[in-house]
């Protein structure tokens, strides 16, 4: 039995990842402040003697006694990350120094959930791990994508100058159950739109494309890293290949619900990518992993999830 602190433990990725962990004999510090994050997501694991749920914000220290460390705290949906773009910022460099410093005192391993949005609105297609990205410093996006690369930096000297044992993912789209219904993202908008039978908001012309991946594949390639041989430190990019326009990501989801909702076009938002998709060699090399759960079975899933949601 390992002891394992989930920050953002609350949040749609980390009830997953604790639930996971949890079913795996482990005992769970689940951390969150539930800015983004429900007690909603992990009421189902509260009767669970392995499981704590504390209420705090990574931008403060934290003391406990760990094995692990998952580092997720931070709001990923722009809506979410530009309500208050100095709290994220703060969020990804402040949490990654407090985490960091925790497992160097514990002589812990810590894994850090960066993203894709490190490769901007990239000009390499698709992305690898060693392209070093298009990214705006000073856009409405710079506070979580400037925030992340600031994490990863941080890592990687943690790692050099005191040997903390890191791990670094690269998280592309990635959709499920337990996703906010108002977080912004594609996903949750059109299946949301689509049940209610409003509208669909499609942003410019609906020709960008993006890879979409289930939250169980995230969750299996995560927990893989982790414990993968720690020479490999990463980053490595954890997403599905498949790569969808926007539009046919709508019409996907009007069919399969049945809806009535029409398409409508709205102007693109700032620095929004046109192109995104992870070249995930590395992830099949190292780790062992590729996604499994194709987008028709993860919508089907998530739509369930979501009319469920707004039935109660």
């Amino acid at each position: 039995m390992k002891k394992i602190l989930i920050t953002g433990g609350a949040g749609f990725i980390g009830s997953h990842l604790s639930e996971k962990l949890l079913n795996e004999g482990n005992e769970i510090i689940c951390l969150d402040n539930f800015f983004t994050g429900s007690k909603q997501n992990i009421i189902h694991l509260l009767d669970n003697p392995y499981f704590e749920l504390v209420r705090h914000d990574v931008t403060m220290p934290f003391y406990a006694e760990i094995d692990e460390i998952y580092n997720l705290a931070c709001p990923a949906s722009p809506v979410h990350y530009q309500y208050n773009p100095i709290k994220t910022i703060k969020t990804s460099v402040l949490g990654a120094t407090n985490m960091l410093g925790l497992a160097k005192r514990m002589k812990a391993r810590i894994l850090q959930a960066s993203t894709s949005e490190v490769y901007g609105d990239p000009e390499q297609h698709p992305q690898k791990e060693t392209y070093w990205g298009h990214v705006n410093p000073i856009g409405i996006r710079s506070c979580y994508d400037e925030g992340k690369r600031c994490a990863e930096t941080l890592f990687m000297d943690y790692h050099i100058q005191n040997q903390v044992k890191i791990k670094i993912i690269r998280i592309f789209n990635t959709y499920g159950p337990r996703m906010h219904p108002n977080d912004g993202r594609v996903v949750s908008n059109f299946i949301v739109q689509a049940l209610k039978n409003k509208d669909i908001t499609v942003y410019g012309d609906g020709l960008q494309t993006r890879s979409f991946q289930y939250v169980d594949d995230l969750i299996e390639g995560a927990t893989k890293m982790m414990n993968v041989d720690e020479k490999f430190i990463g980053p490595v990019n954890i997403g599905n290949p498949d790569e969808f326009t926007i539009l046919e990501l709508a019409q996907k989801t009007i069919d399969l619900i049945g809806s009535k909702s029409k398409i409508i076009y709205q102007p693109l938002p700032q620095d929004d990518p046109l192109q995104r998709k992870p070249d995930i060699s590395l992830a099949k090399e190292k780790l062992n992993w590729q996604p499994k759960i194709k987008l028709d079975d993860g919508l089907k899933k998530t739509i369930q999830y979501f009319d469920n949601l707004l039935k109660t």
